[in-house]
């Protein structure tokens, strides 16, 4: 059974960074994508960014220039890591990370979330 880890949240003061650590766990090479979300509180969850194995990554429009990635992959363990820079209150909300693969079910894992708080 694939697991999805997070680490790496926590508070912040406007402007500054934090590093967000996905490790995804399972067969790798089924692996297609691993990608980062927020929900903040009443809101839908919305993609940060995604990184499809092989293909160009997509990221949100209100990041595209201060959130950069890196990314690992092994046979057992993949993971993504996230850094965002510049960071903004309104940017408070719980960040997911996601796992998806090809042939097995679930198709799809979330991790748990870690919160990141950012203070005006």
């Amino acid at each position: 059974q694939a697991q999805v880890a997070e680490s790496g949240g926590g508070l912040v003061e406007y402007g500054g960074s934090l590093n967000l650590s996905c490790i995804v766990t399972g067969t790798i090479r089924r692996l297609v994508a691993i990608g980062w979300y927020r929900q903040g509180p009443g809101t839908q969850r919305d993609v940060v960014a995604r990184i499809p194995r092989g293909q160009l990554p997509v990221f949100a429009d209100s990041v595209k220039g201060r959130f950069t990635f890196s990314t690992d992959y092994g046979d057992r363990t993949a993971t993504l890591n996230l850094q965002m820079n510049g960071l903004k209150p309104e940017e408070s909300a719980v960040y997911v990370c996601s796992a998806q693969f090809w042939g097995q079910s679930p198709a799809i894992i979330w991790g748990q979330g870690t919160q990141v708080t950012v203070s005006s």
